[in-house]
């Protein structure tokens, strides 16, 4: 996993899932694919049936990880992905489930 620093390069965005991202691999997934990518943050399921997550890298990291999380596995549908850039002094080193 690639570490992050704390340039100012560095974004820290929230993202929304809608769909059927629930109780298809979608969080495990996306933790799989943040360690493959580099970034830090966090995803987890709302009561709504949508995931939200945390996403924290390079503007290149966050742009990979936007995309993947608009297709997902294969399981999953999603109907819409909304994110929203966020600034923040906290730093995560790692991505992780909650």
């Amino acid at each position: 996993m690639q570490e992050l620093d704390s340039s100012p390069s560095l974004e820290t965005v929230i993202v929304h899932v809608t769909g059927r991202v629930q109780g298809v691999g979608y969080r495990l997934a996306t933790v799989r694919r943040a360690h493959m990518v580099g970034v830090g943050g966090w995803v987890r399921n709302n009561d709504d049936g949508s995931v939200e997550a945390l996403v924290q890298g390079t503007p290149d990291q966050v742009d990979q990880m936007l995309e993947w999380m608009r297709q997902g596995p294969p399981q999953a549908r999603v109907d819409d992905l909304a994110s929203e850039r966020r600034f923040i002094d906290r730093r995560f080193a790692r991505f992780e489930q909650q």
